[in-house]
């Protein structure tokens, strides 16, 4: 297994379902259920490889930052985030996400990716919360893309 440095960056689009049930006090939500919000995720972290049949890497990352949201109705407008994905090296890239906020109050979510011709479009699925986000659900989506890796 190879370790290298990576950092990495991308722009995320949210949208997140049942807030008003998940956050106490807020006001109700669209009749739809569903809310969009725009942010960033800044992250850096450890990339792990190993080589697979046709020449292709398969890889491990493990990856932290800040995640900074803009129109976040009930949400805070930033957490740290942290994650762990497994890229097969063929196509299928699955992990696990944590944000968490100034108040410790967490974001879970399950994370699953396919190829585009620089990167990768990842959608997160919101999978539960502690504090104010329990009983969150939602997607969000984004690209990533690999800004150096030594």
């Amino acid at each position: 297994m190879s370790p290298g440095r990576t950092l990495a960056g991308g722009c995320l689009a949210f949208a997140f379902a049942s807030l008003a049930a998940a956050i106490a006090g807020q006001a109700t939500p669209p009749a739809d259920g569903w809310r969009a919000f725009e942010g960033s995720w800044a992250i850096s972290g450890q990339r792990y490889t190993v080589p697979v049949e046709g020449g292709a890497t398969a890889a491990v990352v493990e990856a932290s930052g800040a995640v900074v949201l803009a129109k976040a109705e009930a949400l805070s407008h930033g957490f740290r985030g942290e994650a762990v994905t497994f890229d097969d090296g063929l196509g299928m890239s699955l992990g696990r996400a944590v944000w968490t906020d100034e108040h410790g109050d967490r974001l879970f979510s399950s994370l699953k990716g396919e190829p585009l011709a620089t990167g990768k479009r990842i959608v997160g699925t919101i999978t539960g919360g502690t504090g104010r986000y329990a009983g969150l659900e939602g997607e969000y989506s984004f690209t990533w893309q690999y800004v150096l890796s030594a």
